[in-house]
């Protein structure tokens, strides 16, 4: 899907992954990279996000080990520099992103760093500022961690388009 944010076209890539045993990935909901999405602004990100309702932020970087949270989405703007990050497990994809790209995670879907530049830096945030909680995949976890995915709701706001996003709308089977 291409958007414009602007004025300028803007990549938008959806990938949904299934459970591989030890990341559950989202089962209905897809990861959504807005490639380019702050290139203008990349340190204002965070506040976007925040004024759309994408809250309870922090700035750091991305774990180099396998995890995921089962009971929120979250949106990582890249601040600085770039990394590659597989997204959903072990089989999963690796993504190359940069300054001003968004990553946006729905509950499960299990993420890593696999290198990035030394200025590499994300805000997180999570929609009505949801409190989050980390998993890595241990069998103990799982089914609390499954059920705790079914029930995390859906936002109301895109984390980068606000009330009219593209997220709203890859996003609306699970809408009621």
């Amino acid at each position: 899907m291409n958007r414009t944010l602007g004025g300028d076209p803007l990549n938008i890539a959806t990938y949904l992954f299934e459970d591989d045993g030890r990341m559950p990935n989202n089962p209905d909901l897809p990861a959504i990279h807005y490639a380019g999405a702050f290139r203008d602004d990349p340190l204002g990100a965070e506040a976007k996000l925040n004024r759309n309702n994408w809250r309870n932020s922090w700035v750091n970087g991305v774990f180099a080990y396998h995890h995921y949270h089962s009971n929120a989405h979250e949106a990582l703007a890249v601040l600085k520099g770039s990394a590659r990050l597989l997204i959903g497990g072990e089989n999963g994809q690796t993504l190359e992103v940069q300054a001003g790209d968004v990553l946006v995670l729905p509950a499960g879907t299990g993420h890593k760093k696999l290198g990035s530049s030394a200025d590499f830096s994300v805000a997180g945030a999570y929609p009505d500022g949801m409190r989050y909680n980390t998993r890595t995949g241990e069998p103990g976890e799982r089914p609390q961690a499954l059920e705790d995915i079914r029930r995390v709701p859906l936002p109301d706001r895109d984390p980068v388009f606000g009330e009219e996003g593209p997220l709203l709308t890859y996003w609306s089977r699970k809408r009621s």
